[in-house]
């Protein structure tokens, strides 16, 4: 299906295979050869090559305990997840968590204690519930997306984000939602 005021962007459901010459060929038996190909998964976190003994559990698509959805404090620093959040311009929340991590690597920055992670992770699985929020919606950033960043570049001595920022990011989301729609 092509995607409306989309230019030459089209949405196919399953990649059947990749060619070594660039063609795409996918199950609904269009093909094409492709510069780009961005492959959605949907979001369902699976990690079969990451082995934690349990401390790092995946459950109804929540991947925890995390520390600011991305240090298990049992093993923090050593161990961090980049872009599990979602309902946000990822690329962005990406390049600042890598900045945050890079800055705690590299003892810049202090991470707080195992138990003060802990009591922070508690705390937030206690307004998701008292909330009503599922726990598939722990790393879905919206409505919080804002406070999310700004702690973010707090922690990592960046200037606060300029507002026209957030409003270019608002709109992308808003467009994001209106392909959904028109992909129905």
């Amino acid at each position: 299906m092509k995607l409306k005021n989309c230019g030459n962007i089209w949405f196919h459901d399953m990649i059947k295979c990749v060619c070594e010459d660039g063609l795409v060929a996918f199950e609904d038996g269009f093909s094409v050869y492709a510069d780009s190909i961005i492959h959605c998964t949907g979001y369902k976190y699976h990690h079969p090559f990451l082995e934690t003994n349990g401390v790092v559990t995946i459950e109804d698509n929540r991947v925890g305990p995390l520390y600011k959805h991305v240090f298990p404090p049992a093993l923090a620093p050593s161990l961090s997840f980049i872009g599990l959040t979602f309902k946000e311009a990822i690329f962005h929340v990406k390049e600042l968590q890598s900045k945050w991590v890079a800055r705690i690597l590299s003892g810049k920055v202090l991470l707080p204690t195992e138990e003060g992670m802990m009591e922070d992770i508690r705390n937030f699985y206690q307004f998701m519930e008292e909330n009503g929020l599922p726990k598939r919606y722990t790393h879905a950033l919206r409505p919080f997306q804002v406070d999310y960043k700004d702690w973010l570049v707090a922690q990592i001595g960046l200037p606060p984000l300029e507002d026209w920022m957030e409003q270019m990011y608002s709109e992308c989301f808003k467009n994001l939602v209106e392909m959904k729609k028109l992909q129905r």
